[in-house]
């Protein structure tokens, strides 16, 4: 019997390979990007969908590996369950062999009965076996050949042979496809063999270890079932279930899969060795960090990460899980999960090598959404205990539960965790309701726009009106077509003809203009009407374009005689905005692949926006890009650019276009079947011939509905203007193409050339040049590597501005204490007078010189810069003038009155500014009579 996990996992596959003649596949990728249907690989079969379904084949008929799975969320979630029990997991390995219409049940049960009672030695009188039972409904006779096989091909004690519904024994891929019966290989660890009873009743002590999928069924969208002509067999075995069993176990976290992450976990916290109880809060949290920390690994190991939507969602959900308990169950202050990825990597890393090959990123991406958390977990936990004190005493708020989480980072779930832990529950349904608050919120759209959407109700009226959906593909054309007008919307309802100035949506039969979607704007033009009865033309101008369901909405307002239905059209679209959008749309795909070449595979596309003036591309990245790998991003995208690579599109059957070596795809986005390939470097029918050629991977290959130039050389030229943080994880990429492009580059040299010139300048003329180099840094439309570099440049010039302006502020001062010094022998109570060439921190320090030679006094100043017309007056007044009315705020309030201006201050000191330097005079001469008055 093997004593290790990774003695186990070996003789399984050698099982299926040397002795059963099966070929051994690699895992999937946990993160299925090519199939937006599936929030993460949750069984080993996804990655045979297209053969079970009749789409794909593969060079082979029998099969075996070691898939990775998560079950996490969807239908399939066992995270609820993680830390309560010893057997659930987001993570596991999945065990399984396949036939594809090769053997069927006779040899996957006999294979089954071998390898657990000879190769693994399992007593036989532990073991037992379910079989379907058939079903009523769905017509099905019980599967009593798998029951027969069973009994005829080994020797298990008939008895432990029982029949169950379709709940348990009858596998389906979906509500319509392939299904089967299956049958079930259940272990009794019980003590004394007596835990028959307990089969499919989610006792501990009895587990299903094994499961025989008999695929022999397809169920159609009617429901109703047919055979297939093939039959197959998919198995599945937990690796973690069978490992507890053969290493003699009472739970999964007690064998050596386990133990590595256990002894760091006591290593870093100090807290006493994981024990395995059930109710202990430590050892619970012990089992949530472990889970966790796998499951986090291996997905962002396969390019998944923590986000704010979707399976990235699920992640952060289950890193702030794990980020809770070691902040408060094992008193952790700062990140603790970052530190635990060795440990994984110690037990996964030999058989999933690209867990070891992406250690640093793993653990970085761990580190930055730790470090997020924790910002806000303090007083995220402090409102919860308030919510506790300030409760009923049975259930968390949906105010307070909403706050947590859109305020402080608590999903829903952690919270209902917290509040268990508390004997408590919270208002789910309350918080449901203002979350969908929150949502109708964010949805909120502009009046126009909300008034030009079309709702499902018009939809169906179209479709009853039998108004066939429009024709798009003329918008990979040039950007004309002849078109009729099959329906006019007014934002209220379906109309006869459009004909004044409010906006209209109007529905071609069909139609150049590009929709918006997929990141891409719609494109503008006109509708032209010519060759009415009155001689009269009516151009509908199209401001936007819209896809709803199969129909698209070309939303404008006419200009000339008004736009009927069964109008024929000239439908032209606007050349230049479609050329520049077409330009940003190829330098999008060009930036996606520099991206990928200069940071990594794991670099995945997060969102896009293609417009007519520039391209906005957001992907998934730790940190902020260097200048170099922001210089080398524009070479790659420029070296394309120059050598005038091809640009190509074709319609692909699905399934053969994912098999295209290194093909991009967006996660979240359904593509239709056959799905359209834009290829950039070769040709589609080039990657079709010879799919798997590593060679591809130096092309840019997408799934894309979008428009397109011919070839690289109409892109021109490429920069980058700006690269920064979009949200944890997530970067963004602001960049012009085309005319612009050149422009701004363009700009960022010529700026360059001016700042090394500056070196040459005189002092005056460098101090003045130099703010305007500043200025245009900030307002040029250049790139980001031109800013930077500017920005370096200008900073080794800054110091010697900087000593520019001290000399010259030095020489100021002495000038400015020397007119105070011959104003202060004035022999004046009270002094006015001017300072020339000073400016307000000089104002004051002769202010101040003034007084400390004349203490019981009061003076103000006055000083003029004519060419920025501006005054500057300060007052000081002693304690004696103040005493006898005089009160330094009056005084400056009157005197910048007497020049256009105003100010204030204590009674002592005050400052005020004017506007009018030729009035000066006559506001020292109001000055002094003030002061006069006001002392005697």
């Amino acid at each position: 019997m093997p004593t290790s996990a990774a003695d186990i996992r070996r003789q399984y596959i050698e099982f299926f390979t040397e002795k059963c003649g099966h070929t051994e596949v690699p895992s999937s990728p946990v993160v299925p990007h090519d199939d937006p249907t599936l929030l993460f690989t949750n069984a080993g079969m996804n990655q045979f969908k297209d053969v079970f379904l009749g789409r794909g084949s593969r060079p082979f008929t029998r099969a075996v590996d070691t898939q990775k799975c998560i079950r996490a969320g969807g239908k399939h979630n066992d995270l609820e369950d993680v830390g309560r029990d010893t057997y659930h997991h987001t993570f596991f390995e999945m065990l399984g062999n396949w036939s594809f219409g090769d053997y069927f049940k006779e040899e996957a049960i006999a294979w089954a009965w071998e390898l657990f009672t000879e190769v693994w030695g399992l007593e036989k009188d532990r073991l037992y076996v379910t079989v379907f039972a058939g079903d009523e409904k769905d017509g099905l006779e019980p599967d009593i050949d798998a029951e027969n096989l069973w009994k005829k091909l080994t020797d298990i004690d008939h008895s432990h042979i029982t029949r169950w519904d379709r709940k348990d024994n009858f596998w389906e891929m979906g509500n319509t496809g392939p299904c089967g019966p299956c049958s079930e290989i259940h272990y009794d660890s019980t003590p004394d063999k007596s835990g028959g009873h307990l089969v499919n009743l989610d006792d501990p002590d009895v587990i299903e270890i094994w499961n025989l999928v008999f695929i022999q069924y397809n169920r159609g969208d009617d429901g109703t079932l047919a055979p297939l002509p093939n039959q197959h067999v998919d198995t599945g075995m937990g690796l973690e279930r069978i490992v507890r069993v053969l290493q003699g176990k009472n739970s999964n976290y007690d064998t050596d899969l386990w133990t590595p992450i256990f002894d760091l976990i006591t290593k870093l916290t100090g807290a006493s060795p994981y024990a395995g109880g059930l109710e202990d809060h430590t050892d619970i949290a012990y089992r949530v960090l472990a889970d966790h920390i796998r499951c986090l690994v291996v997905a962002i190991a396969d390019g998944g990460r923590p986000g704010s939507a979707g399976r990235e969602y699920v992640l952060r959900r289950i890193l702030r899980r794990g980020v809770r308990h070691a902040h408060q169950t094992f008193n952790v202050d700062g990140p603790l999960l970052y530190k635990l990825v060795p440990a994984v990597i110690e037990t996964l890393g030999d058989v999933f090598p690209e867990i070891s090959k992406n250690e640093k990123h793993i653990t970085q991406v761990i580190l930055d959404e730790e470090e997020a958390f924790l910002k806000t977990l303090d007083r995220g936990l402090e409102l919860f205990d308030k919510a506790v004190q300030n409760g009923d005493g049975k259930s968390i708020d949906a105010k307070s539960a909403f706050t947590l989480h859109d305020t402080f980072g608590f999903p829903i779930d952690l919270t209902e965790v917290m509040a268990e832990e508390r004997n408590l529950t919270v208002d789910r349904s309350g918080y449901e309701l203002l979350m969908e608050e929150a949502r109708e919120t964010s949805r909120a759209t502009t009046e126009d726009e909300m008034k030009m959407h079309l709702p499902p109700e018009v939809l169906g009226k179209l479709e009853s009106l039998n108004i066939n959906p429009t024709d798009d593909s003329p918008k990979f054309g040039r950007g004309v077509s002849v078109s009729t007008v099959k329906a006019i919307w007014n934002g209220k309802e379906l109309v006869g003809k459009a004909d004044d100035s409010m906006l209209f949506g109007v529905i071609l039969n069909k139609t150049p203009f590009y929709a918006e979607q997929g990141g891409q704007v719609g494109d503008c033009g006109h509708l032209i009407r010519e060759h009415t009865s009155d001689h009269s033309e009516s151009d509908f101008v199209v401001e936007e374009t819209h896809c709803y369901g199969d129909y698209v909405l070309h939303v404008g307002r006419v200009s000339g005689s008004s736009l009927q239905m069964g109008d024929s059209v000239n439908a032209i679209v606007r050349e230049k905005q479609r050329v520049a959008i077409e330009a940003n749309h190829t330098g999008t795909h060009l930036l996606n692949h520099a991206l990928r070449a200069t940071l990594g595979d794991d670099i995945q596309q997060r969102g896009s926006l293609v417009d007519k003036d520039r391209l906005r591309f957001d992907f998934s990245h730790s940190h902020a890009m260097t200048d170099d790998e922001i210089a080398n991003i524009e070479q790659l995208v420029n070296n394309a650019i120059n050598s005038d690579s091809i640009v190509d599109a074709k319609n692909v059957p699905l399934n053969l276009a994912q098999e295209i070596y290194g093909v991009r795809a967006v996660f979240g986005e359904r593509y239709p079947d056959p799905v359209r390939v834009v290829s950039i470097g070769a040709t589609v029918d080039a990657l079709l011939e010879n799919p798997t050629n590593k060679a591809w991977y130096e092309c840019s290959v997408e799934f894309c509905g979008g428009t397109h130039v011919p070839s690289c050389d109409s892109v021109k030229h490429f920069v980058v203007q700006h690269e920064q943080a979009l949200a944890s994880g997530i970067r963004r990429i602001i960049a012009l193409t085309g005319v612009a492009a050149m422009a701004s580059h363009e700009a960022g040299t010529s700026l360059l050339k001016q700042i090394e010139e500056a070196t040459k300048y005189s002092d005056d003329t460098l101090v003045s040049r130099h703010e305007e180099l500043l200025r245009q840094v900030d307002e040029l439309s250049i790139s980001q590597t031109a800013r930077h570099a500017a920005n370096q440049q200008l900073k080794s010039l800054h110091n010697r501005v900087k000593s520019i302006q001290k000399n010259a502020a030095s020489s100021r001062k002495d000038h400015v204490l020397e007119q105070a010094r011959v104003i202060s022998e004035l022999k004046d109570s009270i002094i006015v007078a001017t300072i020339n060439g000073a400016d307000k921190d000089s104002m004051m320090v002769a202010l101040d010189a003034v007084r400390s030679k004349r203490p019981d006094g009061a003076v103000m100043l006055f000083t003029a810069d004519e060419e920025e017309g501006k005054v500057i007056i300060v007052a000081g007044v002693s304690k004696t003038l103040i005493s006898k009315g005089l009160k330094a705020g009056d005084w400056v309030r009157v005197a910048a009155g007497a020049c256009g201006g105003g100010g204030g201050g204590r009674p002592d000191t005050a400052q005020a500014g004017g506007k009018e330097p030729e009035n000066v005079p006559s506001a020292m001469d109001t000055a002094s009579t003030f002061a006069l008055e006001a002392t005697t």
